[in-house]
Parts: structure tokens; C-alpha cells; sequence
């Protein structure tokens, strides 16, 4: 078989895509940047952390849907992405039960 075929075969379920989507998606990365520094100097009360949060959680799904071409990968690849997020919520929740049950039990007197 001719190498230069057997490259072209290899290569051939590749998903190409566009610089402008790149560019685009660049863009929507700094204006949320852009939103994520104009909101840490607006005082949303206890609404600051979550709305951080919520942007940060936006930014990370373009990074991984499009620079990490998740969004054009195969299911089992997906699959795993959506698993591993499964299971980071399930460190945060075993992290936050434990956190949320600390205050109910006094810490000991000291006897002297």
C-alpha cells in the first residue's frame, strides 16, 4: 500500500474546522472575561461567587466543546467528558457534606 494512501485513510474521519470558528470562539472567551472582571466590581451580595462561577463554568464548556474538539469527537470520547464531570460533582458534594456538618458539634473544653 502506497504511504502516502494509507496517511490520507488515517486522517480521513478528521473533523476540519474553520479558523473563524476558532476566532469566534476566542472572542466569546474575552468578552466573558471582560463580564467575569465587570462583575467582580459590581456587589451582587451572595450572588458574586455564583455568577462568577456560572461564567467560569461557560468558559470551560467552550474550551472543552471546541479547543479540545470534544464537540466532534466520538460518543465513547463524550461519554468520558460527561463522566468525569459526573464525578468531579460527586467529590464536590462529599467535600460539601463534610464542610456543611462541621459547625453542629462543639469543639472540646480543655481540663486542666
Amino acid at each position: 500500500m502506497d504511504p502516502q494512501l494509507a496517511r490520507v485513510e488515517e486522517h480521513e474521519h478528521e473533523h476540519i474546522v474553520p479558523r473563524s470558528l476558532y476566532y469566534a470562539v476566542f472572542a466569546a472567551l474575552m468578552v466573558l472575561t471582560a463580564v467575569t472582571v465587570g462583575a467582580a466590581f459590581v456587589d451582587l451580595g451572595v450572588l458574586n461567587v455564583g455568577v462568577a462561577l456560572g461564567i467560569a463554568v461557560v468558559k470551560a464548556a467552550l474550551v472543552v466543546l471546541f479547543f479540545m474538539h470534544v464537540k466532534y469527537s466520538s460518543r465513547l470520547v463524550q461519554l468520558v467528558v460527561l463522566a468525569s464531570i459526573f464525578w468531579l460533582l460527586i467529590l464536590f458534594l462529599i467535600t460539601l457534606s463534610d464542610y456543611v456538618t462541621r459547625g453542629w458539634m462543639a469543639a472540646p473544653q480543655l481540663v486542666r
